[in-house]
């Protein structure tokens, strides 16, 4: 059950998967992707909070558009839509506390870097793009 109607998150929802996000909306999508998973990947947990629509999301875009290096794998989970699935993906950036949006890098199943929400609120696209490209530089 999702706490949101889809067509108000459809657009949220087509902002990162038009940038290449896989949508796993289901606890056995995200279990697929991270069991025996190598190589990098950029998990976004996607919230309908505006520091996802005005810092997180276009953040991490432009950190996609600008860096030289990226991760091998783009995928997203919505909190409050996809819960279960959303659920699931939480499981895998323990022992960091709930938090969407969140932005999580894994490196071969591993959580390397973890972005939470209270890092998102009060910095601009620029700034977490910024960070995002230097966190792309170091492990992608």
């Amino acid at each position: 059950m999702s706490m949101y109607p889809e067509e108000l998150v459809a657009p949220m929802r087509t902002d990162l998967s038009s940038a290449g996000f896989e949508e796993l909306k289901t606890p056995e999508a995200v279990i697929a992707h991270f069991d025996n998973h190598e190589g990098t990947s950029l998990l976004v947990i996607n919230s309908v909070c505006g520091c996802a629509a005005g810092a997180a999301r276009p953040g991490v875009k432009y950190a996609l558009d600008a860096s030289d290096k990226r991760p091998d794998n783009l995928v997203t989970v919505f909190a409050g839509v996809d819960q279960d699935a959303t659920a699931k993906a939480r499981e895998f950036t323990l022992p960091y506390p709930p938090s969407s949006p969140s932005i999580a890098l894994f490196k071969d199943g591993e959580l390397i870097h973890f972005i939470e929400r209270h890092h998102i609120e009060g910095r601009n696209a620029q700034m977490i793009g910024a960070h995002l490209i230097e966190v792309f530089k170091e492990y992608c």
